[in-house]
């Protein structure tokens, strides 16, 4: 380096001797006596660098010293302070915390990502990662194509129908079998599913939002929410309605107490609290509904979300804590009368997201595996999302969003009262309903009955329990905290825990990533139960794991890789690009070519 370019850096003066020349001299003399060796002690070699190194040092010191002569003292610490403070916050802001909301996080990098260099580059690093993942997707059409063109003319019934079989085959998970984590929770029910066609069929022309016309539906629908709101404590006060699933129950609830906030309080930046473990329909209803969401940290070792932190993070613009039962990621029910306490001393809400446990929490003392205190019967706890979809065995497109008071609910309603077309009211997100889905959730319900509700329960616990009991005995693996309901989520310190996902993948196993910290789960239906898979779930995650601690330095396949690579991204909106253009690659009609 040009020790003028040091001296114009650093202010020096061409009076008096440059730093860098007097810290080069030192080590010239350094270089020039002890170099060669020739055979001189290595401990007098150290000795002597070390001293070297030392007055080097010193130099230093007593150079920044002396320029800083007339700075007064304040100016200085004020000066360091800020510095400091300004790395703390650069760091915070760039790491996967709660310091920053994470929506307001992600929205400040991607605005950063925005500029010319910073894009190519990001763009450059993630074409090879697309490339992957486009092969993947489109690897089930090849070498078919795509229809791009509606037929001038109708198709008859049973070539259609022939059409539709050809597209299902497209898939070749076999889900049937129980070998797919979560995704299918209706058993291979033949009667069950009879009964449900047979009721779709009868009411596949009906709409909610005519509920004058379609009175029949609109039984079932109050019917199933009084059934429910039962199962989960809830008194005469108690309300609810039905959703197309567990994200719009969650948003629904969100954008409830959003406007009751306001309404209540005059609140206008609305806050919400969630675990880190909450479901991600949180950080949808954050977009959608302009809140700001903070992620509570978990406890490193229940992972429960860590309540003391929970309260730290309240403030006068919160409108909402959410704890899970139990949560998706890990199976983990949070500790729900901790959060509700901190609802009734802050007088702030409480949502407890059940929707993955919807019908397995309230059946699990009557099925033998214990008590735990999660609804109404909790004080504090003012609203809880619960899928029929999943584990009450109806097919997909119903939710239950409940509430332990009308006053709450009626901020979910949208009302129009001017509107030229008439009075205008919906509870939900959509307009026109189909009834047909509210029918068959209502038949399914009758079908199975609390006993087959318990049932169920006993059967899918049971294999989930054998499940985490055989995990814990396979060396290099580990469970994560204590599941107690349907999901075990599972990691290691020693292998590759996204490389034993690919590999159970190669023998037709469809887990579930996870990630922060990096994992996979299974989450048992009664498919799995009725399947017996635990056995041969065991044996082959026992076989892959022994292997991959025979050959530790085998290079890991690239869907291992991008998963293990993606959470090493700071700048998770990176992250958030790769998804845009996953979602790209879904909707695409473009034929794939290697």
């Amino acid at each position: 380096m040009d020790s003028s370019l040091v001296n114009d850096m650093f202010g020096y003066s061409s009076v008096e001797r440059p730093l860098w020349d007097e810290i080069q001299q030192e080590l010239d003399d350094l270089r020039n006596v002890y170099w060669p060796t020739d055979g001189k002690e290595l401990a007098d070699i150290g000795m002597l660098v070390g001293e070297t190194f030392l007055r080097c040092v010193g130099l230093i010191r007593h150079r920044i010293n002396k320029e800083l002569e007339g700075v007064e003292p304040l100016c200085l610490v004020t000066a360091c302070f800020l510095f400091f403070l300004s790395l703390w916050v650069l760091k915070r802001l760039f790491t996967y915390n709660s310091f920053v909301p994470s929506n307001k996080r992600l929205s400040l990098l991607e605005r950063f990502r925005r500029l010319p260099i910073i894009r190519s580059i990001s763009a450059s690093k993630m074409r090879p990662v697309l490339k992957d993942l486009e092969r993947d997707l489109k690897k089930d059409y090849a070498p078919g194509s795509f229809k791009k063109v509606l037929p001038e003319e109708g198709h008859k019934a049973v070539n259609i129908v022939e059409e539709v079989q050809s597209y299902l085959d497209l898939s070749k998970a076999d889900w049937k079998a129980g070998r797919v984590s979560g995704c299918i929770y209706s058993p291979n029910d033949i009667e069950c599913e009879k009964l449900v066609l047979d009721v779709f069929h009868k009411t596949m022309k009906s709409n909610h939002l005519h509920a004058d016309i379609f009175s029949g539906v609109r039984k079932m629908e109050a019917e199933i929410i009084r059934w429910v709101l039962n199962l989960y404590h809830g008194d005469a006060d108690a309300c609810g309605s039905i959703s197309s699933g567990g994200t719009e129950s969650i948003m629904l609830a969100c954008k409830a107490y959003r406007d009751f906030a306001f309404a209540t309080r005059g609140i206008t930046e609305p806050e919400i609290l969630v675990p880190h473990s909450a479901h991600a329909a949180f950080d949808k209803a954050a977009d959608w509904l302009r809140l700001e969401i903070r992620k509570v940290p978990l406890d490193p070792k229940t992972l429960m979300v860590d309540t003391r932190k929970m309260r730290k993070m309240i403030t006068r613009n919160t409108i909402l804590l959410v704890g899970s039962a139990p949560g998706y990621p890990h199976g983990i029910i949070d500790p729900i009368e901790g959060i509700a306490a901190l609802g009734c001393r802050y007088n702030i809400p409480v949502h407890v997201d059940c929707c993955l446990g919807g019908f397995i929490m309230p059946f699990l003392e009557d099925a033998g595996f214990g008590k735990f205190n999660f609804d109404f019967s909790v004080k504090g706890v003012t609203s809880i999302s619960c899928d029929t979809h999943k584990y009450a065995m109806a097919p997909k497109g119903t939710s239950l969003v409940m509430y332990s008071s009308k006053k709450y609910l009626h901020h979910q309603f949208s009302a129009a009262g001017d509107w030229p077309g008439g009075v205008y009211i919906t509870p939900t997100v959509a307009g026109s309903r189909s009834g047909a889905v509210v029918a068959c959730c209502w038949a399914t319900l009758r079908y199975y009955g609390r006993g087959g509700y318990v049932e169920a329960c006993r059967d899918i616990l049971t294999e989930a329990r054998k499940i985490k009991d055989g995990i814990k005995e396979i060396k290099g693996l580990r469970v994560l905290g204590d599941p107690q309901a349907t999901v075990i989520a599972f990691d290691s310190d020693i292998i590759n825990i996204f490389e034993v996902n690919s590999r159970m993948g190669k023998l037709g196993w469809h887990l579930n990533p996870l990630q922060f910290p990096s994992g996979i789960h299974i989450c048992l239906t009664k498919i799995h139960a009725e399947n017996k898979v635990t056995e041969t779930f065991l044996t082959d995650l026992r076989t892959i794991v022994e292997k991959m601690l025979q050959e530790p330095d085998k290079k890991v396949s690239s869907q291992a890789a991008v998963y293990g690579q993606a959470q090493t991204f700071s700048d998770r909106s990176i992250v958030k690009d790769l998804l845009l253009n996953y979602m790209d690659i879904i909707y695409s009609t473009e034929d794939y070519v290697d």
